[in-house]
């Protein structure tokens, strides 16, 4: 009895020692808060419930190794599908060996693998309409599952403090969040969270943003402060950016705003006693010199808003902070709006969602649809674009402006939209309707991922050489706006059909290699100190023996992988003049990376409103002029 007493007590006090050590390893930033007075730590589950213990981990999983086959097998089963809903898989089926020989680029596997559910998923719902065919209400539902705004009258009630609003075709660049309520409470703290898609036999949905008001500090800090992270199941916490800013950490910029607003910090006032013969006067400094957007009992009007680069949060009007997005946590990701915690909330409202329009409503549809492509007919010029998933205003605006090149209209030019599948199935059949309404999309079997957009360049230069036979190919984005006819002029100037790289070509940049960067490259991904010259991504054109060396290098699994496409472009154009090919480089100075400038040939980041006033100048004035603010 006294050993099994003493073998008890020595196996608890191992047991204890274990513990105790485990908990003083783990960081500080990294812990859960199991009372109820530390609400405003970051933990995922506090949604549910705030004693809640944090989801099980399971890294070993993301080490198993499954055949590349096994993963695409669903991909490329062949379906029951018409000619007309074949021609948006045109360059679906010839990818198949890149996929399953050359998964290299970051998050390539979880893409193609959440690409097999929501392709599935697609596949079946395709199947149901098919076989409800006579019923015209479903038809009709579904053209209008993208609302273009959504209020508080949409959310619904998180817990008692908390509200939930879903997003059903989740944010693009443009969208933004505007939350009126007033802190209150114990502590007034509170937290705003943008989740997205859960993945299968996940309990928890990844967060893409999380937005944590902590009035009364934290365990680091007894000062007011804003915390912004992400969370995923597989990676956990991301790295912490607070506001104000730690003395030894340096600002960052998104989209041209500060990562924190240097006002921000501990409210501190400057003012001076002057003392006279009668009293003693109180003189104000000229204004305060620090100041927290937010405070117990007092109304704030907060808006989210959705950028190129990133989400910036205005307060009362003033910029706060920005949020750069991380790989794999993208806006378009975004499923559901989460608000709790110590707020009285009275408004919310989501606005300049993406939405998809209505075929049966518009009156030139058939000036809207993709011109049939010329039989054993060679193109002056094929055009992929580059579009994600939920970007139909955008793909609209294209059609409606520089799509309407009497070149394009005639078939002398060839447009299509390349274009990933999305994890929200409610996008992928509006993506899907769309490919069958105007026949100028091309689907790509793998999540839209920024870290893939190579596969995507890979694949216009196999539409460009195997599906149709064009002189030259070309890239470009849903938001640049480009002359066509400028750029078929160009190409009669240059006169050259072999060898030739045209666009705004860099001839000496350098990897970036801050991890902080989205377009950092480590030592291993690329070790020299230059690129070879490169042309910029808004719109660069290659002749039809690049595209077509490109095409027929990934199909026998020999073409280098490398995640940003248009410095790609470049490397694989160097290869091949190692090789003996002859390479012109042709600048134009008239491609501008960013913004528009009058005689453009290309303008980039043009919204939609923007693109249909730039047509509108070129039909009216004849001459490429920029839309003024």
């Amino acid at each position: 009895m006294k050993k099994w007493y003493g073998g008890v007590l020595t196996t608890s006090l191992l047991m204890f020692l274990v513990l105790g050590y485990c908990v003083m390893r783990k960081p500080v930033k990294e812990s859960y808060a199991t009372s109820s007075l530390y609400f405003n730590m970051t933990n995922p589950l506090e949604w549910i419930n705030a004693m809640a213990p944090p989801a099980a981990h399971h890294p070993e999983k993301n080490n198993q190794v499954i055949p590349a086959e096994i993963v695409v097998s669903d991909l490329f089963i062949k379906r029951n599908l018409s000619a007309q809903e074949q021609q948006s898989l045109s360059t679906w089926y010839q990818l198949k060996r890149l996929i399953t020989h050359d998964l290299v680029l970051p998050n390539a596997i979880e893409a193609v693998k959440e690409a097999t559910v929501a392709w599935n998923n697609l596949m079946s719902a395709v199947e149901m309409d098919k076989l409800d065919t006579n019923d015209s209400s479903i038809k009709t539902g579904k053209q209008k599952q993208c609302p273009h705004f959504l209020s508080k009258t949409n959310a619904t009630e998180l817990d008692a403090s908390g509200f939930k609003l879903r997003l059903p075709c989740g944010l693009t660049q443009g969208s933004s969040i505007t939350i009126i309520g007033i802190p209150n409470g114990l502590l007034g703290n509170f937290r705003i969270d943008l989740t997205g898609e859960p993945l299968p036999a996940e309990p928890d949905p990844p967060v893409i943003l999380h937005y944590n008001v902590r009035l009364h500090g934290d365990k680091i800090t007894e000062d007011p402060v804003i915390v912004q992270n992400t969370w995923t199941i597989a990676h956990d916490w991301g790295e912490e950016e607070r506001c104000p800013l730690p003395s030894d950490e340096k600002s960052k910029k998104v989209d041209e705003l500060d990562q924190c607003n240097g006002m921000v910090g501990n409210v501190t006032s400057t003012r001076h006693v002057i003392a006279t013969n009668k009293s003693s006067m109180v003189q104000d400094g000229a204004k305060s010199k620090k100041y927290f957007p937010f405070k117990q009992g007092y109304l704030l009007v907060a808006t989210l808003r959705v950028g190129s680069e990133g989400i910036q949060m205005t307060v009362d009007g003033r910029h706060i902070t920005s949020f750069a997005f991380r790989e794999t946590l993208e806006p378009w990701l975004i499923s559901e709006v989460r608000i709790s915690g110590d707020i009285k909330l009275i408004s919310v409202v989501a606005s300049g969602l993406p939405t998809s329009e209505d075929a049966e409503h518009i009156s030139d549809l058939e000036a809207l649809k993709a011109a049939p492509l010329p039989p054993r007919k060679r193109l002056d010029l094929f055009i992929g674009v580059f579009s994600t998933t939920n970007n139909f205003k955008r793909r609209m605006a294209v059609r409606r402006t520089w799509m309407q090149y009497d070149a394009v209209r005639s078939g002398q030019v060839a447009v299509r939209f390349f274009v990933g599948l999305h994890k929200n199935q409610m996008v992928n059949e509006e993506l899907w309707n769309e490919a069958r309404t105007y026949r100028d999309i091309q689907l790509m079997p793998f999540v839209d991922y920024y870290s893939l957009i190579t596969w995507k360049t890979i694949a216009i230069c196999v539409f460009g050489t195997e599906v149709v036979s064009a002189k030259f190919v070309m890239k470009t984005d849903d938001d640049a706006f480009v002359r066509v006819d400028e750029i078929l002029s160009s190409m009669e100037r240059v006169n050259t059909t072999r060898g030739l790289l045209y666009g705004l070509i860099n001839a000496d940049s350098q990897p970036h290699r801050s991890p902080d960067s989205k377009w950092f490259i480590s030592p291993e991904e690329w070790p020299e100190e230059t690129y070879p010259p490169w042309a910029h991504g808004p719109g660069y054109v290659v002749s039809s023996d690049i595209a077509k060396t490109i095409s027929s290098k990934q199909r026998k699994g020999r073409l280098k992988m490398f995640k940003l496409e248009d410095v790609a472009m470049g490397i694989w154009i160097s290869e091949m003049k190692k090789k003996g090919l002859e390479v012109k480089y042709e600048k134009e100075e008239r491609i501008f990376n960013e913004g528009c400038r009058d005689g453009y040939v290309i303008a980039h980041y043009q919204s939609p409103r923007e693109m249909l006033c730039l047509w509108q100048k070129i039909e009216e004035k004849k001459r490429a002029l920029c839309c003024g603010d």
